[in-house]
This record gives structure tokens, sequence and C-alpha cells, in this order.
């Protein structure tokens, strides 16, 4: 289980996966795309709107083949929000297919927000069937060629800096830091819109995007609240302050180099969940030690929380399917 990436066990051969589920001790685990997220958002802005939502489809039908192989494994399906009409038909797909959640892009489609009113129909399908809907990181890329930041932000004058696997593709601490931006946008344009207002039952999951920025980011959208709710009238049918829709609906999984026992105590017990972020380099070695450390402190009630009843709480009907 040392071994990360291409390397690890099951990393790509699913035939493996369940052997790393077993040593690793894990009851589920959500699965997601590694590579092809930025890919699915470009075509999803593009000009070919028929290929982004195939390009979508096949997507799929590889993780509905990849978790075939264990009930234990959760597949992720994406949904393109550009379409309305065609959007709505592949969170019904999606769903009928027996994915566990809809994967949706962080960053903004192309001509609308994510707040529209005509994707209450892709909110509403979610919310029927008791499946969340989730960000991973590469999903919130914003910038024309694909990249999560402008790259001039790395030509300073001195060499080039690998990132933490000691190759260029990856994140370095610069690009590191705009990871959380999109999903922070995203989440508080549908909180100000209302829409998790009309979909109360509905939960965001927030995955392999730290959690650091999730206290700041409720007190930061609770002044705002503050400051426009006498103009702005979206706000006055608001029947929660920002940061209880939060905890009431969205969930966020910490990166394990985080101190996950500040977080809980800033944010609330509700809004953070445990990964591994296996098979991923990032989760390090052993995540629940770490995690276990910055959570020296914490009662046992949210540590439970942190551990296993948030992500049952996120994963509603697929962990009963």
């Amino acid at each position: 289980l040392l071994r990360k990436n291409w390397a690890a066990t099951g990393s790509f051969l699913k035939q493996d996966r369940p052997r790393a589920l077993d040593l690793l001790g894990f009851q589920s685990q959500l699965v997601f795309n590694t590579f092809v997220n930025g890919k699915l958002l470009a075509a999803e802005r593009g000009d070919d709107v028929a290929f982004a939502y195939g390009f979508a489809r096949a997507h799929n039908r590889s993780m509905l083949d990849f978790c075939s192989i264990d009930r234990r494994l959760l597949g992720t399906g994406y949904v393109p929000l550009r379409d309305f009409e065609r959007a709505a038909a592949m969170a019904r797909e999606v769903i009928e297919m027996g994915l566990a959640a809809l994967l949706v892009p962080s960053g903004c489609p192309r001509g609308h927000s994510p707040s529209h009113v005509a994707l209450d129909h892709v909110w509403a399908q979610a919310e029927e069937a008791g499946l969340p809907v989730v960000f991973h990181v590469g999903g919130g890329h914003r910038l024309a060629d694909g990249k999560l930041l402008d790259m001039d932000y790395f030509e300073n004058g001195g060499p080039r800096v690998p990132d933490f696997h000691g190759g260029d593709e990856n994140f370095r601490s610069v690009d590191y830091m705009a990871i959380p931006t999109a999903p922070m946008q995203t989440l508080a344009t549908l909180i100000f819109d209302g829409v998790l207002e009309r979909h109360p039952r509905l939960k965001f999951g927030v995955i392999e995007q730290g959690a650091s920025w999730v206290p700041s980011w409720m007190r930061f959208m609770d002044s705002a609240f503050d400051a426009f709710r006498r103009r702005e009238e979206r706000l006055q049918k608001l029947s929660l302050r920002p940061s209880e829709y939060v905890r009431r609906q969205i969930r966020a999984t910490p990166y394990p180099t985080e101190d996950v026992g500040w977080i809980v105590r800033e944010a609330g017990p509700e809004v953070c969940l445990f990964s591994s972020d296996y098979p991923h380099v990032e989760g390090g070695r052993h995540p629940i030690k770490r995690f276990e450390e910055s959570l020296a402190g914490t009662d046992e009630a949210a540590k439970q929380r942190f551990y296993h009843e948030n992500f049952v709480d996120l994963a509603g009907a697929a962990l009963r399917g």
C-alpha cells in the first residue's frame, strides 16, 4: 500500500481494487477519474455541445465498468451543465445506471450560472434519488488553455519548480492555493441564488480540494449576506444564513496535511469527512495517523462524524443500494 499512483494496487486494474479495499479496511469508497475532469469541462465550454455530452457518457460507462467489480466501489457519473435539457437527461442516465453520485464541474458552465433555475431539474432528480452532487479537483479550471491559474505566476526568474511528484504536471505550492477557488465561488452562488433553499435534502461534496478554506468562507458568505440582504431580494428569500446551509448540506474532505481538529471546531462537526485519497500520493503514506494527530483533543462524537457519519449522510441512497 506504500505504492501510489499508477504503481498502486487497483489504481487502474479493476480486478485488483477489492484487494486494496480489504487491506485498507474500507467499507466503501467514492471513485473519481484522475485526469479527465479538466478535459470534460473544456469540452463542455467548447463549441460542440453534442461531443461534450457524448464524452461524458463514455466517461460514465467506463466508470460503471470499473466499479462493477465490487459493490463497495461507488462510481461518480459526470453531468455537464452546459445545456439544460441534455443536463437533465444525463442526470437521469447517471441515476438509472446505478452510479453513486452526480459529478459536476466546480467551474462555471459556458453561457449561464450553475444556479440557473433551468438546472433545477438536475438538482431535483439527485435530491429525489437521494444521491449527492460532488465536485472533484480538476473540475474548476477556468482559463482557455485548461489551466487552473495563469502560468505567468510561475515565471519568477528562478529555476522551474517541480511538483511534489518530482515532475511538472501536477500541483505546486502556488497553484495549490487556487484549488478551492472554483468550488468556493460556485457553492456560494448556489446558496445565494436559493438552490439549497429549494432543495433542502440535496447534499454536495467537495472532494480532494482541501477544507482549511471552509471556516473563513462560511464567515465571508455570512458577511456578504448581512451586507447585501437589504437590496437583494434573493437573499431575503433565504430561510437560513449561508453558513447554516453549509452545515446542513455541504461536506468537504481535508488533506492529511491540514489541521482537521481546527476545521471541525471552526466550521462545525457536520462538514468534514475522511478521505484517504487512495491511490493518489497526495493522501500520504499514513493518512489515518496524520488525521488522528490533528484530531487530538476532539471529542469522540465529532471524530465519529468525521470518519463515518458525515460520509453516510453525504452518500445517502448509494449506501442503501
